[in-house]
């Protein structure tokens, strides 16, 4: 069945749009809440972390724009309307909430953006494209959780705003393989590029100034 697929696909979806000239790393939404084992969204994603850390490095040494996210909504959650409303896990996010914390590892640099949003994509509602406009980015490449939520949400809307959508298979995570796997697969297909990370960092490796 899975080579059915394959094939079937192929028909319409087999072509990679490739690495860009001018890329931005973004980090979604690797908060505490996914690490800790006694909330809800725990999401078993350490070997993902790591694996972002280690392009992290590698952005830096080649000098590119990096972006980390967060959720933070205000204590009534009325900013985070409908989606506030149907997650209920996301009360987590709540300012000041310790689940919204980053996790061992994260720190970002001075120089470096942090996002914070209140919907799945890290464009809506935030400054994100037009930050990428203005730095003169042509794609972005995708870290985080979770691969079926805020990753696709934001893989879509690079794809949307012109930008080229470069996923990280390994620096991304879901809670369980499945939708993991489907939503890899349904976005290598439609809508960029979903690639290792040592492709990352050979490419990253390229662009050391």
């Amino acid at each position: 069945m899975a080579n059915d697929l394959t094939e079937n696909y192929k028909k319409a979806y087999d072509n990679q749009i490739g690495f860009g000239k001018k890329p931005a790393l973004v980090l979604v939404d690797f908060v505490q809440a996914y690490f800790d084992d006694e909330c809800e969204l725990f999401a078993d994603v350490q070997s993902e972390l790591e694996s972002a850390l280690r392009i992290v490095d590698a952005a830096r040494e080649a000098g590119i724009l990096i972006i980390y996210t967060n959720v933070v909504y205000h204590p009534s959650g009325i900013n985070g309307g409908t989606f506030f409303k149907k997650a209920k896990p996301l009360r987590n996010m709540v300012q000041g909430h310790r689940m919204g914390e980053w996790p061992a590892g994260i720190s970002p640099a001075d120089d470096e953006l942090v996002i914070s949003k209140q919907y799945p994509s890290a464009f809506f509602g935030t400054s994100l494209s037009s930050t990428l406009t203005a730095s003169g980015v042509d794609s972005l490449i995708i870290t985080g959780v979770t691969t079926s939520g805020c990753i696709r949400a934001t893989c879509i809307d690079t794809c949307s705003y012109g930008f080229i959508p470069i996923i990280v298979a390994d620096a991304c995570g879901d809670r369980h393989e499945d939708p993991h796997q489907a939503n890899l697969f349904d976005m290598n297909a439609k809508y960029g590029d979903v690639v290792t990370e040592l492709a990352t960092l050979e490419y990253l490796a390229t662009l050391r100034q």
